[in-house]
């Protein structure tokens, strides 16, 4: 009698070992003889239930023909391996139903990383080969009718709970096919909970709360996993409800809570080269739309200068997020922007309209120890000189490091805000003894 799986992994529990190897390639097997077997027309007509419970009942009855010396465990173990790679994500599956896992990296058919509560670790998950894993990356792009292959070897998609998905393959992926997927929780945080998370203090809940109720037009920056969208989640929450929001995004992910919302995404040009819609283009369709206010998901070029023009013509109270470690470097960054996207504006004149178009730049930031923490709160009131004036209102300050990595720091008020008397008169907030 064959020795079972499980007898050779007795030992190795928790550990990547060579044992995998034997459930894998039995799963393969089944996999083949399984789509063979099934009639596929019949099965498209079924909804996702109905073709897992199909699938689920040939592949039992296979493995009972075939495959009869497999424990219990063994026999869900290869059911749910070959389900995963029909209906699924392969190896991905697992870690997408993992509610603590934010990202998934996947560095090669051998090599895949998750971030938990901030930190990266390695998984023992893998894909069978290079090809495995580029077959995968093709069903995801399919799903958002787009390709990848060596003529067009970069793709962004999303999934269908919201995860937004970048995949970049051979020639230009020297070591194999990588893929990032930033996921998204089911429930979008509240400010609220970002100050239980130490994210921020009370007094810059209030600020900001008090800020969009007042229509000051804001703008979030910071790195990559900083947050940003996180935040201007929380922040639309502020929104009065009756104001009609349009979203504007490359791959949508802002989750709004607001009844009055009209979401627009834009789109890459097809295999031909044609039908592009840019994040531009829809700015110029949503101002004939009626908004009361523009949310940007990312301001990433030229369309800067279509949203500070929308900020600055009745649009008061717009947000959007930009890529900057600092809020000095996002108001430069504008600058550029524009200015690289092929504005003919000077220089001067670009800063004389930020000046006088956005309020407040919210800075967000990943700190060392992997949380995640609002360091910057700056007031921009006008321009001299040819450049912003500008206060800090809130800063993050660091003390130290405890043992274990965690940063030691505390949030601060360090100066009185230049829009008290804005938040007054619209009863964002009550005046000291009134």
């Amino acid at each position: 009698m064959p020795m079972r799986i499980s007898d050779r992994l007795q030992g190795l529990q928790g550990a990547k070992s060579q044992s995998d190897g034997p459930i894998r390639e039995v799963a393969v097997r089944l996999r083949k003889q399984v789509i063979d077997r099934i009639d596929h027309n019949a099965l498209a007509q079924l909804d996702e239930a109905s073709k897992k419970a199909h699938l689920k009942g040939e592949l039992e009855s296979l493995i009972s023909v075939d495959q009869n010396h497999l424990s219990g465990a063994e026999r869900r173990t290869v059911v749910q391996k070959v389900l995963d790679e029909i209906l699924g994500l392969g190896p991905l599956e697992t870690l997408l139903g993992d509610p603590t896992v934010s990202d998934i990296l996947v560095n090669g058919p051998n090599t895949i990383y998750v971030e938990r509560h901030g930190k990266l670790q390695q998984v023992e998950a893998t894909f069978r080969d290079n090809a495995h894993l580029v077959n995968t990356i093709s069903r995801i792009a399919a799903q958002v009718g787009r390709r990848v292959d060596e003529s067009s070897p970069i793709v962004d998609a999303r999934l269908a709970d919201g995860s937004r998905v970048n995949a970049i393959i051979p020639p230009l992926a020297l070591d194999g096919a990588a893929l990032s997927i930033r996921r998204f929780g089911a429930k979008a945080l509240s400010i609220d909970d970002l100050v239980g998370f130490g994210a921020m203090n009370e007094d810059m809940r209030n600020y900001l709360r008090a800020a969009v109720i007042a229509k000051c037009n804001v703008l979030v920056s910071g790195g990559t996993g900083a947050g940003k969208t996180t935040l201007l989640n929380a922040l639309s929450n502020y929104i009065p409800e009756g104001e009609r929001v349009i979203t504007l995004e490359d791959s949508a992910e802002l989750q709004l809570q607001l009844a009055h919302t009209v979401r627009l995404e834009s789109r890459p040009a097809n295999m031909e080269g044609r039908g592009e819609v840019t994040i531009g283009d829809l700015m110029k369709n949503a101002l004939r739309m009626r908004p009361d206010r523009i949310i940007v998901g990312e301001v990433r070029g030229a369309e800067a200068l279509d949203m500070l023009q929308a900020m600055n013509t009745g649009h008061e109270g717009s947000m959007g997020t930009l890529h900057a470690n600092s809020p000095e470097d996002a108001l430069q960054r504008l600058v550029t922007m524009i200015t690289m996207g092929g504005g003919r504006l000077a220089p001067e004149t670009l800063i004389e309209i930020i000046g006088r178009t956005l309020d407040v730049v919210v800075q967000a930031a990943r700190l060392p120890d992997g949380s995640r923490r609002i360091t910057s709160i700056l007031e921009i009131t006008g321009v001299e000189n040819s450049q912003p004036v500008t206060s800090e209102i809130f800063t993050y300050e660091r003390h130290g490091v405890e043992p274990d990595g965690t940063i030691i720091g505390e949030h601060a008020y360090i100066n009185e805000s230049n829009f008290l008397e804005r938040f007054y008169r619209v009863g964002a907030l009550r005046r000291p003894g009134g």
